[in-house]
């Protein structure tokens, strides 16, 4: 099963068992990745529509049950309020992907790499795994952390298959890989600006 697109596979399956491969056991799945055919559309639906939901959804779901706790207050976001963070946030996530990878595709060959715009969609794609997956702590507002050690996790994937899937030469692969991780902060801070206006504390209601 490993060695078939997710969307091939079956959906439920394939999405578990390619998240399950790519975060156990890297290094062996990203040349299955890259020889395998696709396109935007497959790499997408239903692999990254689904995980990218996790954490907007575990989020919006731990902020209505238990709140977020701050010097001993704990704030509820409105319903409404967390509910368009939660689908702006969904989106914004979906839309850093693509811009990631025009980012991994366009600054190949300054890194002795090959232009090919589906293969850096992979790169983008299959590397946040670690940080879709680990969005479900989010459902905890304490544990949220836990979460940021898996999205650390994915800056280890994106090292690993940059070389496999740009032809990057491996002694350039850490400087592309820290270009390409400024570029994502950048626009992880440019997302999380837009969600945090929209969840302004003034709106929260205190409980």
């Amino acid at each position: 099963m490993t060695d078939l697109p997710p969307n091939i596979s079956g959906p439920a399956s394939g999405i578990i068992q390619r998240a399950k491969d790519i975060l156990l056991k890297p290094k062996e799945t990203w040349p299955v990745i890259a020889a395998e055919p696709a396109t935007t559309q497959s790499i997408y639906v239903p692999y990254v529509l689904v995980l990218a939901a996790i954490g907007p959804l575990a989020g919006f779901i731990g902020g209505q049950v238990f709140g977020f706790t701050m010097l001993g207050v704990t704030y509820h976001p409105p319903l409404v309020g967390a509910l368009v963070s939660a689908i702006v946030s969904y989106g914004l996530s979906l839309a850093t992907i693509f811009i990631l990878a025009l980012v991994i595709d366009g600054l190949a060959p300054n890194f002795g790499g090959q232009k090919d715009q589906v293969q850096a969609l992979k790169v983008a794609a299959y590397s946040a795994t670690a940080g879709w997956v680990g969005g479900i702590f989010g459902i905890l507002p304490a544990l949220a952390v836990i979460g940021l050690l898996f999205a650390l996790y994915g800056l280890y994937l994106l090292y690993l298959g940059l070389p496999v899937l740009m032809k990057a030469p491996q002694d350039k692969a850490l400087g592309y890989t820290v270009v390409v991780i400024i570029v994502y902060i950048v626009l992880f801070l440019i997302v999380g600006a837009v969600v945090a206006a929209l969840a302004a504390p003034s709106f929260a209601t205190i409980r």
